[in-house]
């Protein structure tokens, strides 16, 4: 994978690029070489244009794909199973991923007022979708960084036919990068898996320039002190502390951020997380109490999802 642009933009990350091959290594997961071998046997096809809206979709030139293309293509983005962030559509091939992601960019993307131009870091970003989003509303170049392999390959299959040279992925973690500023820094679904939720929100400050804003987005419960589930919370693992929106805005606060602000609570509903074909493994419903919704399975609150906002001093 030829990162060379990536570092031509940002200098620093250039001695990331060892870590990186060493990631992309058939010895780092049993998945590998399918995942590979997915990339390798999507068809060739001739895009007339990329429409990049609610779904990110990829449209061919008239008459240039044949339905055994079609076909083979789908086969090769099923390979690449479980599809968590969307949706995508690839000359009609429509990736109905679990997560309505685009519901979630709708809500955030009202409070981010620097994308015009701007570098954009999103620390836990998937498969890449809310980059191209970003993309979209006028962001100059997108960062992402995830460790998980799937999503990488994931992201390269959509970019295999976009073709950009300014929405990345990074297979590593957000603790593994070079401290380097962005206009933008998301952090979307992962400071309760994070030990230390204000060491991350530190982090993100570090990584924002001044005057530059952070997106955080978080599960969140009504006690103003957060929850530690102690176990499994809806049926995830590794979730150490639900905050409250209280704590994400002090949180922010005490990394050094201004201007910090609640901007949406959102209760989490089955049509906006649920299982499809393009990710068959247990979903929301599943984790909620069948007798009481509002309850998961482990008997704690149902999720319930918030954004809050604030911006690095000048």
């Amino acid at each position: 994978m030829n990162f060379s642009p990536l570092f031509a933009a940002l200098p620093d990350w250039a001695p990331l690029a060892a870590e990186i091959d060493s990631r992309l290594s058939v010895s780092n997961h049993g998945d590998f070489d399918r995942w590979q071998t997915a990339l390798s046997t999507l068809p060739d096809v001739i895009v007339e244009r990329v429409d990049i809206g609610a779904t990110v979709a990829v449209v061919a030139a008239d008459g240039t794909i044949a339905p055994d293309d079609i076909e083979a293509l789908r086969e090769a983005l099923m390979a690449l199973h479980p599809w968590r962030k969307g949706p995508f559509d690839l000359f009609g091939v429509k990736i109905d991923s679990e997560w309505r992601s685009d519901w979630k960019w709708q809500r955030a993307a009202p409070h981010l007022t620097n994308l015009r131009g701007a570098q954009v870091l999103d620390v836990g970003c998937g498969n890449g979708y809310f980059g191209w989003r970003a993309l979209a509303a006028g962001a100059s170049l997108v960062a992402g960084v995830d460790p998980t392999l799937v999503f990488f390959f994931q992201h390269q299959a959509i970019n295999r036919y976009i073709e950009s040279s300014r929405n990345w992925l990074l297979p590593l973690t957000f603790e593994e990068l070079p401290q380097i500023e962005f206009d933008t820094v998301l952090s979307m679904g992962v400071i309760y898996h994070r030990r230390d939720p204000l060491a991350h929100t530190k982090r993100l400050f570090g990584f924002t320039r001044p005057g530059g804003e952070v997106l955080l987005e978080s599960l969140v419960v009504a006690d103003p002190n957060g929850m530690a589930p102690g176990g499994r919370y809806a049926r995830m693992r590794n979730l150490w502390l639900i905050p409250s929106t209280q704590l994400l805005c002090r949180w922010l606060e005490d990394a050094g951020f201004v201007d910090v602000a609640s901007v949406d609570v959102t209760t989490t509903t089955l049509e906006e997380q649920r299982r499809t074909q393009w990710m068959k493994f247990e979903s929301l419903a599943e984790a909620l109490d069948p007798a009481d919704i509002t309850r998961t399975v482990e008997g704690h609150p149902a999720p319930v999802r918030a954004i809050v906002v604030g911006r690095r001093p000048s």
